[in-house]
């Protein structure tokens, strides 16, 4: 007869364990599918005749001696984008105190009236805009000039700035990152520019693909500049360079002085100004991060709703999107009602496990936003030019505070909730047993 212990033991083998959840695999990110020309060319980083473009306006600039005006966005890849670009031209003759740099205030862009008036004021004969996004407009300058749009976002056919040359890596994948697309533009136009630029292409596509991208082909061979700068002081460079335009004071010029003098990421390692803005932002999305999350009626978009001077919103989008876990679930989206006044502010990631999907299924967040909105034109309308902007994965805007309660309802977020509570049927109460073995001692006693 077998032993207590050994009838123990088989019990356990013969219990199953709890079935795990499949891991969800998602594609690494330079796999993805490239176009090809004709001859069967890969088409990369951009067509080749906007880079040819582009190097050709570039040069122009550097001979003609002129004012020059460059508008990179404000995060580290913008800020990267600039950068490269302002080595380049310095690299080639053009005196740095005919390059002038401007950031739109917090909360407007480049197509907004301020920014136009910022650019007729410093009356330039180039402009470069790197990284900023772009849309269908009138000129950004009224007087005669040369533009040059460097970009990776979204855009509609024709969605540029009126008599702007445009080079845009958006519809040849991988996605190339604005600075790694500037990089590609401006390596070639001088001999001494691959120690200036190099590093700042790897901090700007760390910078916006994350710290984990393979630097495998298509993307190029960034081995000797790893050697070199090593990765994770890249990495804890792109943090601290974000900081400042997260930061409620919105001290972009502090992030651009760092990134245009440095020779290397040590230097911003060290920066203190860089470093309060960081202490600021980790303080904030860690006030925030836990808010919980509402569903919207179909179970496929999660919003969490905050308050904060600092742009965090785009952050705990990202945490959130990594940390549930529903099957349904496409869209992480965090609203900011603390950013501007009378505003929303809002990010949307794709929810992890949504993220491997692919043909007919994969998650376009742009086009889940419009479709929300897709049979009422008049509140489409009132959602404005900054509503679902950036990228098809990453995507984002700014709404009226009115206007977003309106969308929220559209959505139906929390009615996911209040409907499964409704529909479930009540649970009838068990009857307690009232003669307990307790109580009937008490009672004999």
């Amino acid at each position: 007869m077998a032993s207590p212990l050994k009838r123990k033991a088989g019990k356990l083998k013969a219990s199953s364990p709890k079935a795990k959840r499949s891991k969800i695999e998602i594609p690494e990110y330079h796999l993805t599918p490239s176009r090809r020309d004709e001859a069967g060319e890969i088409i990369w980083p951009a067509p080749k005749e906007q880079i040819e473009r582009a190097r050709d306006i570039i040069k122009e600039c550097a001979r003609a001696n002129k004012p020059t005006l460059i508008l990179p966005d404000k995060d580290a890849d913008g800020l990267s984008s600039g950068a490269i670009l302002h080595h380049t031209l310095t690299s080639r003759g053009l005196p740095s105190s005919l390059i002038s740099v401007y950031f739109p205030p917090k909360g407007t862009t480049v197509h907004d009236q301020v920014t136009r008036d910022a650019i007729s004021a410093k009356s330039p004969s180039f402009i470069f805009v790197l990284d900023q996004g772009s849309r269908k407009s009138g000129p950004l300058y009224d007087i005669p000039h040369t533009c040059l749009v460097i970009d990776h976002h979204f855009a509609e056919e024709g969605g540029f700035p009126e008599g702007a040359e445009y080079v845009t890596a958006h519809d040849c994948p991988p996605v190339a990152t604005s600075s790694l697309l500037t990089y590609h533009i401006c390596l070639p136009l001088h001999p001494d520019l691959d120690e200036k630029i190099s590093w700042l292409a790897a901090l700007g596509t760390h910078g916006d693909l994350g710290s984990t991208i393979k630097w495998q082909p298509p993307f190029p061979d960034m081995t000797a500049t790893f050697k070199q700068h090593p990765k994770k002081s890249i990495n804890d460079a792109v943090g601290l360079v974000n900081s400042p335009r997260r930061s409620a004071a919105y001290n972009v010029q502090d992030a651009w002085d760092a990134v245009l003098s440095a020779s290397s990421p040590e230097p911003l390692l060290k920066n203190k100004k860089l470093y309060d803005a960081n202490w600021e932002v980790r303080q904030e999305t860690e006030r925030c991060t836990h808010t919980p999350p509402k569903f919207s009626c179909d179970a496929t978009i999660a919003v969490l709703t905050i308050s904060s001077a600092a742009q965090v919103h785009p952050v705990i989008a990202t945490r959130w999107s990594g940390h549930l876990k529903s099957d349904k679930l496409e869209v992480v989206m965090c609203a900011n009602e603390g950013y501007l006044p009378g505003m929303v502010n809002f990010s949307c990631r794709i929810a992890k496990n949504a993220r491997a999907r692919e043909g007919d299924a994969k998650v376009d967040i742009i086009k889940k936003l419009e479709g929300i909105v897709a049979d009422d034109k008049e509140l489409r309308g009132r959602l404005g030019e900054s509503f679902a902007r950036g990228h098809k994965e990453a995507s984002g805007g700014i709404v009226k505070k009115e206007v977003w309660e309106e969308f929220k309802k559209a959505m139906g977020v929390g009615e996911n909730t209040r409907k499964k509570a409704e529909g479930s049927p009540k649970k009838e109460k068990k009857p307690v047993q009232k003669n307990t073995l307790a109580n009937y001692f008490v009672k004999a006693s």
